[in-house]
C-alpha cells in the first residue's frame, strides 16, 4: 500500500523547519566549531534524504517536482555511509544555499496536495 506523500513532505518540511532553527544567527565557523550543531543538521539531512526517497519509491510524480531530489538522496547516503569524510563547510553550504529552495518547493507540494485526513 502506498503511503499518502502528504507524510513524507511533513517529515522533509519539519526538518528542514528544524535545520533553519537549529543554525539561525550562526555564521559558518560557529558551525563548523560545534560538533553538536553539526550532528543535529546532519540528522536532519538523513531524515529529509530518506524522506524524499521514500517519496520517490512509492510517488514518483509528486517526487520528480522536486529540485535536485537525487542530489539530495545522495547527499544523504554520504552522510550516513562516509560519515568519517563528512566536511562540516559543505553541509553548512547546503543548510544555507540549498535548503531553502527545497523547503519552499516542498511547502508549495504541501499547500497543494492539502491537510492531511485525519
Amino acid at each position: 500500500m502506498r503511503r499518502d506523500p502528504r507524510c513524507p513532505l511533513a517529515d522533509v518540511d519539519q526538518a528542514a523547519a528544524d535545520i533553519a532553527h537549529i543554525v539561525q544567527g550562526m555564521d559558518a565557523s560557529d558551525y563548523v566549531a560545534d560538533a553538536l550543531i553539526q550532528a543535529a543538521v546532519e540528522r536532519k539531512f538523513e531524515i529529509i534524504g530518506e524522506a524524499l526517497n521514500r517519496l520517490h519509491d512509492d510517488h514518483p510524480e509528486v517526487a520528480e517536482r522536486s529540485p535536485r531530489l537525487r542530489r539530495i538522496v545522495d547527499f544523504r547516503n554520504f552522510l550516513i555511509h562516509a560519515y568519517d569524510r563528512v566536511e562540516p563547510d559543505r553541509v553548512w553550504t547546503h543548510a544555507r544555499q540549498d535548503l531553502p529552495e527545497l523547503h519552499r518547493t516542498v511547502q508549495a507540494l504541501l499547500a497543494e496536495l492539502g491537510p492531511l485526513e485525519d
